[in-house]
């Protein structure tokens, strides 16, 4: 039988086992004390595996590249992922936007299930195992020079040897959870495309310091506008809108997150590539904006009809004290302000210009976006592995033989919801049924 070497004992790394254990000698390395690490904390420690969908609405959710993914979302879509987890023993629920979580709540059962499948199947784990060098040798196929893989040289000096070695060390993100961007280092020592990477799913950070007076505040049902200034790169010949997302968003010491901003930043991520900008640029005030709709179910004439009624019902009350109505009592004070209203100003005396003030600040409160919390904070990683150097159908480097690369080291990342986990499960499925 075969050998196959997975590097990277994650999401990828595990499903890529469990499914090559049928047909190959399987030994998976993973440098740190224990195996899915970052799953450990995916979805808040909830691990959201992947989403209940189609796989047409999933390709609609991948944000680079998503026509390589379509051989391989067909070959192992969510319904068929789910079905093995539950084959293996999980019980899974399915919650808003048709996300799958385990019904217990705890990622370590995904894990658990994961590595008790792999030995199951006769699949070998090996910890506190660090690969410094995959090994490949040249030989002559004809008149052409090929390269091939032979194995991989370990930190100690040790040489595994192996007829496949499947890449799966994920990206930069959560270097904690040993996210380091080894892969990508052997990937460009072995003369491969890697594209430039981009931290994603990641907070935003914001000019405005009142956000500090925010943090831990989450407003709920609002409707987040991404906006990128004209001229801020010669492609933009206009304001752009990046990002529409209606949703959650969470107030932080330093600027904002929740899902709204978490897909926001997903967009942003694919401009600056796009746009040649570096993954740490800083933007200057007013060059990326978040504009908050804080009333999006309600359109400007309700609000006017709305305010007006409450202006007579509510005339000897203090303005601070309508607004109270709208919003959490945290924000009442810079709502004001930015509407240049005193607190103690007397609700019967708003003009009907000052109501309209109020209006515009209701359906457009903004933020100036200076930069995101870089790959610390960042859910993933987008960039990669150029797809280019990849067959989509294999998930095999076309110009070294035996080598494979699934998962996040690949230049392949999506929105939020289940769908980058999905990104996963199904390039390991076909990494593991390469016959290459």
């Amino acid at each position: 039988m075969k050998t196959m070497i997975i590097i990277g004992g994650g999401a990828a790394g595990l499903m890529t086992a469990i499914h090559a254990a049928e047909h190959y000698s399987v030994t998976v390395l993973e440098k740190n004390e224990k195996t899915g690490k970052k799953l450990y904390i995916t979805g808040k420690g909830r691990c959201n595996l992947t989403n209940n969908c189609t796989p047409e609405h999933f390709l609609t959710q991948v944000v680079s590249n998503p026509r390589f993914l379509y051989p391989a979302i067909l070959s192992y879509p969510p319904e068929r992922v789910m079905g093995d987890f539950s084959s293996w023993g999980l019980r899974m629920k399915t919650e808003r936007g048709n996300r799958v979580f385990p019904v217990s709540d705890h990622s370590s059962d995904v894990i658990r299930v994961l590595t008790d499948e792999v030995k199951r199947r006769g699949g070998t784990i090996l910890l506190h195992k660090e690969v410094r060098e995959i090994l490949t040798e040249a030989y002559n196929e004809g008149d052409d020079q090929k390269k091939r893989v032979t194995g991989v040289l370990l930190s100690d000096g040790s040489v595994l040897s192996a007829d496949v070695v499947v890449l799966a060390t994920g990206g930069v993100s959560y270097a904690s959870t040993g996210s380091t961007g080894d892969g990508l280092r052997f990937l460009s020592d072995l003369g491969l495309a890697v594209t430039k990477l981009y931290p994603s799913l990641v907070p935003f950070e914001t000019e405005e310091k009142v956000v500090r007076d925010y943090a831990g505040l989450g407003l709920k049902n609002i409707e987040a506008h991404l906006i990128v200034k004209k001229g801020i790169t010669p492609k933009v010949k206009k304001d752009k809108e990046l990002a529409k997302e209606f949703g959650e968003l969470l107030f932080t010491h330093t600027g904002v997150s929740g899902p709204v901003i978490l897909t926001a930043s997903a967009h942003l991520a694919s401009f600056m590539k796009q746009n040649g900008l570096s993954p740490d640029y800083r933007y200057k005030p007013g060059e990326l904006t978040l504009s908050i709709d804080l009333k999006p179910a309600m359109t400007e004439e309700m609000l006017k009809n709305r305010l007006e009624r409450e202006k007579d019902s509510l005339k000897d009350k203090e303005l601070v004290t309508l607004i109270r109505g709208y919003l959490p009592k945290a924000m009442v004070d810079e709502f004001l302000r930015r509407a240049e209203l005193k607190p103690e100003r007397k609700t019967g005396s708003l003009s009907g210009e000052e109501i309209g003030r109020i209006i515009s600040l209701f359906k457009d409160f903004r933020f100036s976006v200076i930069g995101t919390r870089g790959f610390g904070e960042a859910v993933i990683t987008s960039g990669g592995l150029s797809t280019k150097e990849v067959d989509p159908k294999t998930m095999s480097v076309k110009k070294i033989d035996g080598l494979r690369a699934v998962g996040e080291v690949l230049d392949l990342d999506a929105m939020t919801g289940g769908y980058n986990l999905q990104i996963a499960w199904c390039t390991a499925y076909l990494a593991a049924h390469s016959s290459d």
